[in-house]
C-alpha cells in the first residue's frame, strides 16, 4: 500500500537516488497479522514522529514497509565485505531495506530487518524472529543509555507470521534508525567497481557524500579523502576504546559491520563480559577468536586497512605517495586508542591520567583477570571502597591480600568516587537477564523486557530492589553462547 506523502512520514530517497549503483529498489514483504512489541517513543518524538501515529494501522504500515510514501524509494543496498578476514565481492541487505531518510539538517535513515528476502538474500528467507530482534532493540538502547555512538530501535513488530529456524518461531521486523548504514564493505564494493570499470567516479562520490554526510570539516583540508579517512579513524579509535571500557564484545566485526559514521551497527551475537578475561568470546562461530574482547582494537585497526585500500586511488594519482599517504593515516590508530582507552580507564579509576595512575590500572586488570572478577561490579564496588567501606570489593578476590596492597596503592592517589560513580554503570544488559526475557517475550510475554528496558535505560542511577539486574549470572547459568540471529 502506498500513502500520500501527508499521510506518513516523509522519507527522502537520497541515497537510492544518488547511488544507484549501490542499491535495488524493493518492497517489504506483507505480514499477515502485524502487531507492535515494543515502540520507543522518546526516539519517535525526537524524529518528529508522533507515537500514537505509529501505534495506528498507518503507521505500522510504515514500521513493516508496506505503507510508505509515494514519493519515498526503498532500497537494498549492496556492499562486500570482509567475513573473518575472507573477502565477499558482493554482500548486501539480504533481508534488510532503507526505507529514506528523516529530516533535512541533520539526516538519519529509517531501516528495516526482517522485511523479507531480497536479490541479496543468498538463499536465505529474509525473515527475521522476535528473539533476535528485541536482542538489538536492548543492546543498541543499552548502549545508547551508556553514551555509546550506536544506531538506535525505533520499534519490533511481530508479523504473525512462523518462522522456521531450528523450531517455529515467530516472526518480527525491526526498524532501525541511523546517522547513515556507510559502511566500510560500501566502499569496498565501490573501489570493486571501480577497478572493473577502469572509472573513479562511483567512489569519489560516495566519499564526497560520507564528507558531507558526517565529516564536513574533511573538505576545508588539503586532501579531503586523506581528511575523511582520518576522521574515521578517529571515530573508530573512539568507539572501540568506549566499547573496551564497559566490557562490551560486539562478536562480529567484520567490515561490512564497521560505519563510517562511528556508530555501533549490527548486534547479533554481541554480548557484555561479566568476568574481565581479554579472551573473552561470546559468538557461537568464532571458533578461533578472532573478534575476542581484547582483539577489538586490533581487528578495527585491520578494517580500517581494508578502507584505505578502497579509498586509496582518491588519496593521489602517485600509488607509492598514496600508499605513504594510508599508511601515516593508519598508524595514527593505536595511539588515538590508547589515548582514548587510557583516559577513559583512568577516569573509572577515579584517577587523572599518567604517572603512577598507569601503574595502578595496569595491574588492577591483572588481578580482575587472575580473579575472574565481574568487570561490571568491580568498578561501583571499587568507588565505596574509596569511600572507606572495601568489604564488597575485598570479597571478589581469591587472595584478598594481594588486593589489599593494591588498593593502598590506589587509594594514595587520591581517587574520586563520586566521579567514578559517573562513569562505571551499575546496570548492563546482563547475558542472563537478557535470554530470560527473550525467551518470555517469545512466548508473549513482554513484562521483563520491558522492566529491563526501564532498568538499562538509566544505567549509572542505582536503584533499591534492583539489586538483581546488577548481579552477575549465577554459577549454574553455564558458559554463554551467542548466535547471529539478528
Amino acid at each position: 500500500m502506498r500513502l500520500s506523502p501527508a499521510a506518513t512520514v516523509a522519507l527522502d530517497g537520497c541515497f537510492a537516488r544518488e547511488f544507484p549503483e549501490l542499491a535495488v529498489p524493493w518492497q517489504a514483504e506483507t505480514p499477515p497479522d502485524p502487531h507492535l512489541l515494543v515502540l520507543n517513543e522518546p526516539l519517535a518524538t525526537e524524529l518528529g514522529m508522533d507515537p500514537e501515529w505509529l501505534r495506528s494501522p498507518e503507521g505500522l504500515g510504515l514500521l513493516v514497509g508496506t505503507a510508505v510514501a509515494d514519493d519515498a524509494t526503498p532500497v537494498a543496498q549492496a556492499y562486500a565485505g570482509h567475513q573473518f578476514g575472507n573477502y565477499v565481492p558482493v554482500l548486501g541487505d539480504g533481508r534488510a531495506l532503507l526505507l529514506g531518510e528523516l529530516g533535512a539538517e541533520s539526516r538519519r535513515d529509517l531501516a528495516l530487518k526482517g522485511s523479507g528476502r531480497t536479490p541479496f538474500a543468498r538463499g536465505g528467507d529474509g525473515l527475521a524472529v522476535v528473539g533476535p530482534m528485541l536482542r538489538e532493540y536492548l543492546a543498541s538502547e543499552a548502549m545508547h543509555a551508556l553514551g555509546i555512538p550506536t544506531t538506535r530501535s525505533l520499534a519490533v513488530v511481530a508479523t504473525g507470521r512462523d518462522v522456521q529456524r531450528d523450531t517455529v518461531l515467530p516472526g518480527a521486523v525491526l526498524a532501525r534508525v541511523a546517522a547513515s548504514h556507510l559502511r566500510v564493505g560500501s566502499f569496498q564494493l565501490a573501489a570493486q567497481q571501480a577497478r572493473a570499470a577502469g572509472d573513479l567516479g562511483l567512489l569519489r562520490r560516495l566519499a564526497d557524500h560520507a564528507v558531507t554526510r558526517h565529516y564536513p570539516q574533511a573538505a576545508q583540508g588539503d586532501n579531503r579523502y586523506v581528511a575523511l579517512f582520518e576522521a574515521v579513524v578517529d571515530a573508530q579509535a573512539s568507539l572501540v576504546a568506549r566499547w573496551m571500557l564497559i566490557g562490551f564484545v560486539h562478536g562480529v566485526m567484520n567490515t561490512d559491520n564497521m560505519t563510517i559514521s562511528g556508530e555501533t551497527i549490527d548486534y547479533g551475537p554481541c554480548a557484555f563480559m561479566e568476568a574481565y578475561d581479554p579472551a573473552t568470546v561470546f559468538s557461537s562461530i568464532d571458533y578461533a577468536g578472532r573478534y575476542a574482547y581484547g582483539n577489538q582494537p586490533r581487528i578495527a585497526q585491520w578494517n580500517l586497512a581494508r578502507f584505505a585500500e578502497a579509498l586509496l586511488p582518491l588519496f593521489a594519482d602517485d600509488q607509492a605517495q598514496a600508499v605513504t599517504l594510508a599508511t601515516d593515516a593508519l598508524e595514527g590508530f593505536l595511539p588515538r586508542y590508547q589515548a582514548f582507552w587510557s583516559a577513559g580507564m583512568a577516569a573509572k579509576f577515579g584517577l587523572s591520567e599518567g604517572g603512577a595512575a598507569t601503574s595502578v590500572v595496569d595491574d588492577a586488570l591483572v588481578l580482575l583477570r587472575e580473579n575472574a572478577v565481574d568487570f561490571t561490579s568491580f568498578f561501583r564496588a571499587l568507588s565505596a571502597a574509596g569511600r572507606d567501606d572495601s568489604a564488597s570489593a575485598r570479597a571478589m578476590f581469591a587472595a584478598p591480600a594481594e588486593f589489599d596492597e593494591w588498593l593502598g596503592r590506589w587509594q594514595a592517589l587520591g581517587p574520586d568516587p563520586d566521579a567514578m560513580d559517573r562513569v562505571n554503570p551499575v546496570y548492563i544488559p546482563r547475558n542472563h537477564l537478557v535470554e530470560q526475557a527473550l525467551t518470555a517475550a517469545t512466548g508473549g510475554d513482554l513484562a521483563s523486557v520491558q522492566r529491563l528496558l526501564d532498568v538499562i535505560g538509566e544505567p549509572y542511577r542505582e536503584r533499591v530492589g534492583l539489586e538483581s539486574y546488577a548481579a552477575p549470572a549465577p554459577s549454574d547459568f553455564g558458559a554463554y553462547r551467542t548466535f547471529c540471529g539478528t
